[in-house]
This record gives structure tokens, sequence and C-alpha cells, in this order.
């Protein structure tokens, strides 16, 4: 056995692999696969506990003023909307990491830093007179799940060969983008009663008389980080292949590809996480008689569990083609939410706006998953393209880069794409304070979708077009 096969006789207990070789039939089969499986498996509940940190602001924003806060609808909305800027903004830094550190280190590393914000959330609202500044860097700080999921998606590409990549990326992300529909059902059952007694503090009253313990939607995660951060550090690799200085990945800088595929990224991902940060808050300003946690789970959890199937039908039929048409039933479905909107205050139908809701998030799930199926064949179309002609030398230095590359767009699209957390839920509140309503907005989101369509049609979908995928 050579010297570089070595680490593959423990595969499973060798905390660093040196050789890993997915696009190898015979490796894949008799390694590859089940090595793949445990990392992917380990990351899915670390991205779900980072996704419900990072979106928890969406259901407390709603009970904060019944229990003794006074903050404006605006500053609720900023509240709501903060986590995805700096998530996004962290997703860029993140994006470059996992080559740097290691898979496993990261996801441990991240995954703990979730505790911070989770902790210091429990003992704020347990306050009333905790400043909203307080509350400002709090929200910003629960940007650390939404900055993780960057480097999953990264960690998780490197694992699988190119015909595996659309499902289980698809997989990471869509069961991992659960954690923001369980935590949007959870948080509201939590907050009822004490779950961990007297050491968590005691209850809020309310005005009616009842109590809630509002400190439990930080604290609840608090034993399940912990936990999912051991098993990552004890239970994934880090890939010696997969390394790269942040130099080797700033080439997809120069990448004309990298820039349109985050565009793509900003109108799938950023109108789920968008639209699951601020329909909470739409429906209380637009249907003041429903109850908005009864139903606000509803929309991420279908726009989580449909995107594996983007994925896996992306990975059947071509990315483009499923990416294209899922814009073109965005619009219809923004328009149909635009029917059911009541207007100044009046009319309107509350479950004809759910179910529309339901198809926009339906349709960000599948968007989701094509447009991450579309990156690595993209990258390795390109630069098979380059190397035509090379020897297989050349071929597997080709590939190398493919996939470093494809990692650090991945990872990039995924930032970019997260500013729609922080676009969506702003851009409602502004419509609301200067029109009255929401629907200036939805007509934003629809001229976005229009170029999208532009986008995926010209350069991946047409018959000549730059990059068929």
């Amino acid at each position: 056995m050579s010297l570089n096969q070595t680490p593959l006789a423990t595969p499973a207990t060798g905390p660093v692999i040196s050789d890993w070789r997915p696009e190898d039939a015979g490796f894949w089969d008799s390694t590859g696969r089940n090595v793949a499986s445990r990392n992917l498996w380990i990351s899915i509940p670390a991205l779900f506990l980072a996704f419900a940190v990072w979106m928890v602001w969406s259901t407390v924003t709603v009970r904060l003023n019944s229990i003794g806060f006074t903050f404006t609808t605006d500053q609720l909305f900023w509240l709501a909307a903060l986590p995805a800027l700096s998530g996004a903004t962290l997703r860029i830094f993140y994006s470059f990491m996992v080559p740097v550190f290691g898979g496993r280190r990261w996801t441990a590393i991240s995954t703990a830093s979730l505790l911070i914000p989770s902790i210091w959330m429990g003992f704020a609202v347990q306050d009333p007179t905790t400043p909203y500044s307080v509350f400002v860097l709090i929200a910003l700080l629960c940007g650390f799940g939404g900055g993780n999921f960057a480097s999953s998606m990264s960690n998780i590409s490197f694992f699988y060969p190119k015909a595996q990549q659309g499902t289980a990326l698809g997989l990471n992300a869509g069961l991992g983008n659960l954690g923001v529909s369980a935590m949007q059902f959870l948080v509201p059952l939590v907050i009822t009663f004490s779950v961990f007694g007297a050491i968590a503090g005691a209850p809020q009253t309310l005005k009616d008389g009842g109590q809630l313990w509002l400190q439990n939607a930080g604290f609840v995660w608090v034993p399940f980080i912990v936990v999912i951060a051991v098993v990552a550090w004890f239970g994934m690799n880090d890939l010696a292949t997969a390394r790269a200085s942040f130099s080797d990945q700033a080439v997809i800088f120069k990448r004309k590809h990298n820039w349109l595929m985050c565009w793509l990224y900003l109108a799938t991902f950023g109108s789920f996480i968008g639209y699951a940060a601020g329909f909470p808050m739409l429906i209380k300003t637009q249907f003041p008689s429903v109850d908005p946690l009864k139903f606000a789970f509803l929309g991420p959890l279908v726009g989580a569990l449909i995107r594996p199937i983007g994925g896996w039908l992306s990975d059947r039929v071509g990315g483009a083609r499923v990416t294209l048409w899922n814009f073109v039933v965005m619009i219809v479905a923004v328009f149909g939410v635009l029917a059911f909107l009541p207007e100044q205050g009046q009319g309107g139908n509350f479950y004809g706006f759910l179910a529309m809701f339901m198809v926009l998030f339906i349709t960000t799930g599948i968007g989701n998953g094509s447009t991450f199926r579309m990156i690595p064949v993209i990258f390795r179309t390109l630069h098979e393209r380059s190397d035509k002609g090379g020897n297989a030398g050349s071929r597997e230095v080709a590939l190398k880069a493919a996939a470093k590359e494809s990692a650090a767009v991945l990872g990039f699209s995924s930032a970019i794409g997260a500013y729609g957390g922080f676009f969506i839920p702003k851009t409602f509140g502004s419509s609301v304070k200067l029109t009255g309503g929401p629907e200036m907005a939805l007509y934003i989101f629809i001229a976005f979708y229009v170029t999208c369509i532009a986008v995926t049609w010209y350069w991946y979908a047409r018959k000549k077009a730059d990059v068929p995928c």
C-alpha cells in the first residue's frame, strides 16, 4: 500500500483524511460513501440548530411588547431583519474557512458559537429595562447561525461526487433549513411553561394575567448546541485534499459566473430566509385578528422539505431548466399574494394569502436546490474546457481546482443570498411605513424575479447558452 493511501485503512476513525477521490467509483463504493454519509448526517443537525438560532427573532419580536417592552413596529421589523444582515456578512468570511481550518474543526467551533446569543437572549428578555441597543447587538450575534450555512455547504460539497452533489447539498440545506420552521413551531410552545425550572428565571406577566417564559426562546437550544458541537468534533473529518488558502479561493471574484449565481441565489434563498423572517410580522400587520405564531412555521417548513426535491430533480433534468420555470411560478405566486391582501385595512382573505405564500415558499425551496446544483456543474464545465486536450494529470488538477472554486462559490453565493433575509423584512417594513401596506415591496420582488428569468435563460438555459447546466 502506498504512503498516500494509508489513512484510508481507518477512514471512519481518523480526523484527517489525506486521500479523497469521490469521482473514483471504486474508492467511492468501498470507502467514500460511508465517510461522506457520516459527515453529512452530523452536518445536518448542526445546520438545523444554526438556522433555529439565526431566525429566532422572527418569533421573539411578536411577543416583546406583550411582556413590557414598548418598541415601534419599525424597530421590531429591524430586529427581525438584523440577524440576516450580520449572518450574510459573516457568510462572506465563513465561505473560505473550511479549506483553511478543516470542516470538522470549523463545524464544531461555529456550532459552539451559537451559545453566546442563545444564553444572552435568555437573560435580556427577562429585564423590561433592557435597552433596545442590547437587543440589536444580540440580534446581530444571532448572525453566527446564518454564517454557518456557507461553511457547511462548502464542506459537504467536497465529500460528494458531481453526480450526487445536488442531492447531498439539497439534504444538508433542506433539512438544515427545517431549523427555521421547527423554531417557529417550538418556541411558541416552550415559552408557555417553565421548561428549566427556577434555574432559568421567573416568568413574565402579561396584561391579561397570563404568564410567559420568553427566555426559553434562547435557553431551549443550549443543551442541543453543546451535544452537536461535541459530536462534530469527534465524529466528522477534515479533508487534507480540500485545503486551500484564501488567495487560492479568491480567484472566484474574477469569475463572471460567481456573480451571476449570487444574483440567482439572492432570489431563491434570499426569498426563503427573507419571507421566513418577515412573515410573522407581515401577518400581524395585515391580519391583526390572526395569531401569526400559529401559522408562521408552515412556510419555512414546506420550503425546507421541498429543497432536496429541487436538488434531486435538477440532478435528473438540469438545474437551469428547473430554475427558469421556478422563477415563473414565483412571480405568479407573488401576484396571488397581492390578490388576497386587504385594501386600506378592509377586506382581504387570510387563507388565500396563506395559500399563495405556501406556494411561494415551495418555489423558494425548489430554487434553492436547483441553483446550488448548477454551481458545481458550471465550474466543472469551465475547468474541463480549459483543460481540453490535456493528460490525465492535468485533468486531475483541473477537477480539484473546480471542486475548490465550486465550494467557495457555494459559500460566497450563500452569503449574498442571505442578504435577502435583511432586505425583504426591511422592505416590507418600509413599504408599510410609507404607503400603509406591503404592495410596493411585493412589486419590487416581482421585478427582481423577472431579471432572474432573463439571467437564467441567457447564460444557462437557452440552446446556445454560455454554460448549459
